[in-house]
């Protein structure tokens, strides 16, 4: 699969496995505002997913035309190359857990098994009560009497005993304190390593996904401003540190994604894309942290923010 450079259109090749969600012009207006415009992204099979953008980027509106619970304007979504409003075996593939965590309270934890089971023909009630046993959750307990952490676990259970290959997740972490988002978290990625399954999940918590996701979509002002590998979209950019009257010649000889100066200093966060930051040894280079990545984008201009192409590593 070939990705751009979205700053200079330059490709950049990577190789890996079939496709588990793509978009193509991906669009979704609501009056006159577009939620999203011009989406189009690649995501490999069994990868899990960072999607992160701040509030009204058009997180949640993406994640529900990946499972088909929105009609897009224009362009078009398939999941493991079925048309996902088009096909009825890419919907049994796909499983979506919203950001309100639909139990129902009344119900204790047998009737939400019972219920998913009835919604869903593959359905591994082994699996379920397994998870839930180890969870240490009974099964006999009503749904909103349990904590906040273990209706998230419930949650996550029937999303995941559907048995899907995409699990797609709507802030799973939201209200959660930070011992019950680690335990969901550990539980998610056990069930992945178990399942193979490839997984999206949105969040504001970036430091919450550095350990479990290996795929970063970026989503700023309703379009896609990042997507590729963590480690390789890390390699690629650099933290330079040098002489304010020298940072208009770093600039113009590669992107820089966000920068604060002062008199005499300059810090600038850049795209290198393997090239060396800086042979001028008045010049300090350091790699970057995912969360100084994401934040680098998100408060970037706009002629960066929204490069045309997405800047891409795929």
């Amino acid at each position: 699969m070939t990705g751009t450079d979205g700053m200079t259109g330059t490709p950049i090749a990577r190789t890996y496995g079939d496709s588990a969600l793509e978009t193509t012009g991906l669009g979704v207006r609501y009056r006159r505002t577009w939620a999203l415009r011009d989406c189009s992204l690649s995501i490999p099979a069994g990868r899990v997913v960072a999607l992160v953008g701040p509030n009204g980027a058009g997180k949640s509106t993406f994640l529900r035309l990946a499972v088909g619970l929105v009609t897009p304007t224009r362009g078009s979504v398939r999941v493991f190359g079925e048309p996902i409003r088009q096909s009825a075996a890419a919907l049994a593939r796909v499983s979506f857990l919203a950001q309100d965590k639909p139990l129902y309270d009344g119900f204790t934890v047998t009737e939400m098994l019972r219920f998913g089971r009835h919604l869903n023909p593959g359905w591994d009630d082994d699996l379920a009560r397994e998870r839930l046993a180890d969870l240490d959750i009974p099964l006999n307990r009503k749904v909103g009497t349990l904590s906040g952490g273990q209706q998230a676990q419930v949650a996550l259970t029937v999303a995941v005993a559907k048995r899907p290959d995409l699990l797609v997740m709507d802030e799973p972490l939201a209200n959660l304190d930070p011992a019950a988002r680690h335990d969901v978290m550990s539980s998610l990625m056990a069930a992945v390593v178990e399942t193979g399954m490839t997984v999206v999940l949105s969040s504001h918590v970036v430091p919450d996904l550095k350990d479990t996701c290996d795929w970063l979509v970026l989503l700023n002002r309703g379009q896609v401003q990042v997507s590729g590998d963590i480690d390789d979209l890390l390699a690629a950019h650099h933290v330079l540190s040098g002489p304010a009257g020298l940072a208009d010649g770093v600039a113009a000889r590669m992107p820089v994604i966000s920068e604060s100066r002062s008199d005499r200093q300059a810090t600038l966060l850049v795209r290198t894309d393997g090239r060396t930051p800086s042979h001028d040894p008045r010049w300090s280079a350091r790699g970057v942290t995912l969360e100084e990545l994401v934040v680098a984008y998100l408060r970037s201009p706009d002629d960066a923010a929204l490069p045309r192409p997405a800047l891409a590593l795929s």
